[in-house]
């Protein structure tokens, strides 16, 4: 081959190369930004579903204002069950109406202080008909027709406790404020005639688990009123060693012959007397 041709493929070799080695340095600033960028997004993205757990489960924690509880449940409040109550609670406000309202689903520790409780009174979940439930087990507000269970509370009251007269409310605050917790099992409910219980199995019951814990941990001679299987099913939580607990029936009409005779306010009270407590006074007028 001639000199000069030899020459021009050298050249043109060498012109490949330099292209390739271009292409390629070019290449690597573009892979490294696209990287850059989608760790950017995914940072971003990630952020923002933080700041989306927060708000969600501020939306269910905001209403606990009583400090003794707050401080008592907030441990409870940063575990992952917890963030699948607020989320599940969340989605069926978006879907409906849902019971008791947002700012109303912990009364019963705002109204009650963990240093204060020495009666706890276990429901089953909140009432399902709509302007009943406002966050205390059986109470319904001033204005509001006692349903069936509250008037069977009542009767067997009269019969039980000397004076007492059944009132022409549904209002429970005053057990509330002389240390009557009046504790829900599940905290929230839908709303409709069919639709008892079914908040039951999102977690509100591993949650009221850990508030009777708190119970045994920080409070001393509590007197568990348990009405009822449901609520009974939680007996095994409580220490005994420390509280007392009191079995019978429950209050609903379904269940009456169990309830009616069992005396439960008038041994509620001897019990507190023997723990070298105060009466409850149940009088309602």
């Amino acid at each position: 081959m001639p000199p000069k041709a030899t020459k021009r493929k050298a050249c043109a070799g060498a012109e490949v190369k330099a292209t390739a080695k271009t292409r390629k340095t070019a290449t690597k600033p573009k892979k490294a930004e696209t990287a850059k960028t989608l760790s950017v997004a995914g940072k971003t993205a990630a952020k923002a579903s933080v700041a989306d757990a927060r708000k969600t489960l501020a939306g269910i924690t905001a209403g606990l204002l009583e400090p003794g509880w707050k401080k008592a449940l907030a441990g409870e409040f940063e575990k992952a069950y917890f963030a699948e109550i607020a989320k599940f609670v969340q989605k069926e406000r978006a879907a409906g109406t849902v019971h008791p309202a947002a700012d109303k689903v912990f009364s019963a520790f705002n109204e009650t202080p963990l240093a204060k409780v020495r009666v706890v009174i276990i429901g089953q979940d909140p009432y399902h008909e709509p302007g009943q439930a406002h966050g205390m087990c059986f109470s319904v507000l001033p204005g509001i027709k006692p349903p069936p269970s509250l008037k069977n509370i009542y009767k067997e009251l009269a019969t039980d406790v000397k004076g007492f007269q059944a009132p022409d409310h549904g209002y429970l605050l005053p057990w509330a404020k002389q240390g009557v917790l009046l504790l829900n099992a599940t905290l929230t409910v839908r709303e409709g005639h069919k639709e008892a219980n079914s908040h039951s199995k999102c977690g509100w019951q591993k949650f009221t688990d850990a508030v009777i814990r708190v119970l045994n941990e920080h409070a001393e001679g509590v007197v568990f009123l348990l009405w009822g299987g449901f609520a009974q099913k939680k007996c095994k939580i409580i220490d005994t060693t420390r509280h007392k607990v009191i079995e019978t029936g429950h209050p609903s009409p379904l269940s009456i012959k169990k309830w009616m005779g069992c005396k439960v306010f008038s041994r509620c009270n001897a019990e507190l007397k023997k723990l070298g407590k105060g009466d409850v006074d149940w009088k309602l007028t």
